[in-house]
């Protein structure tokens, strides 16, 4: 302040209490609009572009995700065919004729006799030579669930 400014004195009754406190707020970190000269500008957004991007990122997401379970689905549906599969040999190799208890883990040969029916053999398709009596179906391992899994698969098939 200068000397001429500094015996001024301020009147108080001119103050107008009212407009000043129009001008200022309680609560400055709220306002949508900076409150002194040397805040940071504020500018309005495009809530529309906002809102768009939120969609578009929601939409890529959520397809990502429908996509994994769709993929997860098909597996689950490849290992359930191939469980019924499984059960289908199994109940077919239940009703051969067997002459000795299979054994966990071990591999087994299914053969069909001249006569339509099924007989299981320790006894491989290439260990018979030229005189094998059956016609072969499959080579075949017991597993721990007493289903079988088919290793080979003989010209007749399953």
């Amino acid at each position: 302040m200068s000397k001429k400014d500094s015996g001024k004195k301020i009147d108080v009754d001119k103050i107008d209490l009212e407009r000043m406190g129009e001008m200022t707020t309680p609560n400055p970190g709220v306002i949508p609009f900076p409150h002194t000269v040397g805040a940071a500008m504020i500018k309005p957004e495009d809530k529309g572009k906002i809102k768009g991007r939120s969609l578009s990122a929601m939409y890529d997401q959520t397809e990502m995700d429908m996509q994994q379970i769709y993929e997860q689905m098909q597996l689950l549906a490849e290992q359930a065919k191939n469980i019924q599969n499984r059960v289908t040999v199994s109940e077919r190799i239940y009703q051969a004729k067997m002459s000795f208890d299979p054994i966990i883990g071990r591999i087994y040969h299914l053969y069909q006799k001249k006569d339509g029916t099924d007989t299981l053999s320790l006894v491989a398709p290439e260990e018979w030579g030229k005189s094998c009596p059956y016609e072969f179906i499959a080579t075949i391992k017991l597993l721990a669930d007493h289903t079988w899994d088919v290793i080979k698969e003989g010209e007749m098939g399953l």
